[in-house]
């Protein structure tokens, strides 16, 4: 048996004919254009191709990008003034401040300044307070996690009375993924470091989550047959016979768990393609929202 691969380029494919649908309908019936607003500080090359790679997909959604860019030693109070602005344009619809941020800044200030409403990363302290709680909802979903679960979803596995194993407790994904596994009736458990006896845990699972950062670390034997995995990893290993030297590699050894999962996502072309997707998602949620046309 090898598993169904879940592919993330293609389902993300499918959000996006969505949102353009949606933005053409937005446009003609009420006038607005979602508005996306980017914040990168100094010149990390990784940070420059990821603020590039979503200002490309606003274009091709039908948004409006607006690209702001400070020097790598940009004061504190500018960087405030700048989300002090953006927060109060009409035009914008969603705030991402890029990340990580030069040492010198205090992230977590700058990142709490963002307004709720604009908070398309979902990660604003009210959005994830409300995500963890039951009978409340919050404005946005984290996009990462708001990607897995639309990956199982579109993918025709059952969530609920479903057991579900995640593995790491971020902040940015194990965390968030539990609890929207938990508002979908899963029964989870959420395993790191301390975990004893991992692999007899992970085995437990009907859907297994990994987000640890560790290559190819979830072998064929910690999977229960026919199970649905969803690797958040990305990793560099060398290779010597790659061009670059290295390749890219999740925290599931693939070619291992292929022989033994009902569904699992590849790395890269699974989670990737979909983190972008729901951010445009996200600012288009708000760009109704500003509108009234959703709560």
């Amino acid at each position: 048996m090898t598993a169904q691969l879940i592919d993330g380029k293609a389902i993300a494919g499918q959000i996006y004919a969505e949102i353009e649908a949606e933005v053409a309908e937005l446009k003609e019936k009420h006038g607005v254009t979602p508005g996306l607003a980017t914040v990168l500080v100094g010149e990390n090359p990784a940070s420059q191709s990821y603020v590039r790679s979503k200002q490309k997909t606003c274009t091709t959604c039908g948004f409006n990008s607006i690209g702001e860019h400070l020097p790598a030693d940009a004061p504190q109070e500018d960087v405030e003034a700048l989300v002090k602005r953006l927060n109060q344009d009409p035009t914008i619809h969603g705030i991402l401040v890029q990340l990580p941020l030069p040492k010198h800044l205090d992230e977590e200030k700058i990142l709490g300044m963002i307004s709720l409403e604009k908070d398309v990363d979902g990660f604003h302290p009210v959005n994830i307070g409300r995500l963890s709680m039951k009978g409340r909802k919050p404005l946005f979903v984290p996009c990462t996690p708001g990607g897995c679960i639309e990956l199982l979803i579109r993918s025709g596995v059952e969530i609920s009375g479903k057991e579900a194993v995640i593995l790491g407790r971020s902040n940015i994904v194990g965390l968030p993924v539990a609890m929207l596994l938990l508002h979908r009736d899963a029964t989870i458990t959420i395993c790191h470091s301390r975990t004893r006896d991992l692999p007899e845990t992970c085995r437990r699972a009907d859907i297994l989550i990994a987000a640890v950062g560790r290559p190819e670390m979830v072998k064929a034997d910690w999977v229960k047959p026919g199970a649905a995995v969803i690797d958040v990893g990305i990793n560099r290993v060398e290779d010597p016979s790659a061009k670059r030297g290295y390749r890219l590699v999740g925290d599931v050894d693939f070619d291992d768990v292929n022989q033994v999962a009902g569904y699992l996502t590849p790395v890269p072309g699974g989670v990737g393609p979909m983190t972008i997707a729901m951010l445009m998602w996200n600012t288009l949620a708000g760009a109704k929202r500003a509108a009234g046309l959703i709560d």
